[in-house]
C-alpha cells in the first residue's frame, strides 16, 4: 500500500518555474514505477512524466520533453516535477501515481495509486 501526497502546486507566469514534490508513505516505495499525469479543465488525464523503478528511466510527452525533469530520492519516498519554461496550455491540476510495472506505463489504467492532485496555473 501507498499513499501520495502532492505539493507545489500554485500560480506563475508564462515562463516561469515551478517544482512539484510527492511525498510517498510505505516500506517499498523502490520497488514502484512513479509518474505524473495532469488534468485540464474538460479533458481527460493525460500522462506527463514517469520514471521506472528499476534503472530509472524516464519517459516524457512530447508537449514537456526538454521543459520539465522528473526524478526520485527512494531515500526520502520523493517524487519531483521540476517544471521550467512554463506555458498557459500547462495549466491543470498535476497528480502522482504509483505502479507495480517494471517500466514506465504511461496510460492512467497501469497505475495502482493516486495523489489527490495540486492545482498549476500559468498565466500568460
Amino acid at each position: 500500500q501507498v499513499q501520495l501526497v502532492e505539493s507545489g502546486g500554485g500560480l506563475v507566469q508564462a515562463g516561469g518555474s515551478l517544482r512539484l514534490s510527492c511525498a510517498a508513505s510505505g516500506r517499498t516505495f523502490n520497488r514502484y514505477g512513479l509518474g505524473w499525469f495532469r488534468q485540464a479543465p474538460g479533458k481527460e488525464r493525460e500522462f506527463v512524466a514517469g520514471i521506472s523503478w528499476i534503472g530509472g528511466s524516464t519517459l516524457y510527452a512530447d508537449s514537456v520533453k526538454g521543459r520539465f525533469t522528473i526524478s526520485r530520492d527512494n531515500a526520502k519516498k520523493t517524487l519531483y516535477l521540476q517544471m521550467n519554461s512554463l506555458k498557459p496550455e500547462d495549466t491543470a491540476v498535476y497528480y502522482c501515481a504509483a505502479s507495480t510495472s517494471a517500466s514506465v506505463v504511461v496510460t492512467p489504467q497501469g497505475y495502482d495509486y493516486w495523489g489527490s492532485g495540486t492545482q498549476v496555473t500559468v498565466s500568460s
